[in-house]
């Protein structure tokens, strides 16, 4: 199994990321969770194939749940979108690829096209 290493280790710097990027998927996932590790692979795929400017982060909920907690997420898989420091998208537990992309591009094409 790949692991994707996140640059955000404390809450001073996962503020810093999302106030920081224009377009941003944060990913809280666990290692003890078979859906969340199906699911990362295709994930980080369908951003960087379709979102190419969309910035991915990958937090091991499990190695920090303080990140997770000051996220707000308790569940895993949750998947955050954020637009110039915003939330506008947050799913859990039980994600569809398809819907995902769908709910992004919506957002994606208004601030990049």
């Amino acid at each position: 199994m790949k692991n994707y290493p996140s640059p955000v280790k404390d809450a001073a710097s996962l503020e810093a990321t999302i106030k920081n990027a224009e377009a941003l998927l944060i990913y809280f996932y666990n290692d003890s969770c078979a859906p969340c590790v199906a699911l990362r692979p295709k994930i980080k795929s369908m951003v960087e194939q379709q979102f190419p400017l969309m910035e991915q982060v990958y937090i091991n909920a499990g190695n920090y749940p303080e990140l997770a907690a000051t996220a707000g997420v308790f569940a895993s898989p949750t998947i955050i979108v954020y637009f110039d420091g915003k939330e506008n998208l947050r799913l859990s537990k039980y994600v569809s690829v398809v819907e995902l992309s769908q709910k992004i591009e919506r957002y994606y094409t208004l601030k990049f096209e």
